[in-house]
């Protein structure tokens, strides 16, 4: 019989291996961060630009995703589930094109969507804000529902002129924070080195 080596310190694939591995790279991290950083200031330069190109973005998707329904539906052995995921992976495709076909109808219709969705999730938000016990951060929890609800009522007052940049700002804003946290965890992972 043959005995069984004693493991080594650290396993191949472990956190600190993995943390070690990102310290060599922490300039293509920060060079990252730069690219998404300058993205979300060209975003904001043209919000319209921004909004279209999320527009488009959300459709590549749609069709992807239902091209994938499409494949998904071979899967079944029945007509009835077979014929539902067919049409609805046609659905997708189709809804897909739409956006292509008309961005701007498509971000019309996108806003009204989440104008109306961070109404309800703010209002969600409030009314489980004041079922938590006191000795939890409801304050906090019932504020973020406030600003949620806000937000979209704001998006909502100003629909459909709001289609025009209530996207491309989000994408901005998105793009610049995620460029700061790149840069943010390089400056990091740089320090440790």
């Amino acid at each position: 019989m043959s005995t069984m080596s004693s493991s080594p310190a650290t396993p191949p694939h472990s956190l600190g291996s993995g943390v070690a591995s990102l310290r060599a790279k922490w300039g293509w991290i920060v060079a990252l961060g730069v690219i998404y950083l300058i993205a979300g200031v060209l975003a904001f330069g043209s919000v319209l630009f921004a909004t279209v190109v999320s527009v488009l973005f959300v459709g590549a998707m749609m069709i992807v995703a239902g091209v994938a329904e499409i494949v998904n539906a071979f899967q079944f052995k029945s007509w009835g589930k077979f014929l539902l995921w067919m049409a609805l992976g046609a659905l997708y495709v189709i809804a897909g094109f739409v956006t292509f076909e008309n961005p701007l109808l498509a971000a019309v219709t996108l806003t009204l969507f989440l104008g109306v969705a961070l109404v309800v999730s703010g209002i969600v938000r409030i009314f489980l804000a004041f079922g938590m016990n006191a000795a939890s951060s409801w304050g906090l929890v019932a504020l973020s529902g406030l600003i949620t609800f806000v937000l979209g009522v704001m998006i909502l007052a100003g629909w459909p002129v709001s289609s025009l940049w209530v996207l491309g700002i989000f994408l901005s804003v998105d793009l610049i924070c995620a460029g700061v946290s790149w840069i943010t965890m390089g400056l990091a992972l740089k320090r440790r080195t």
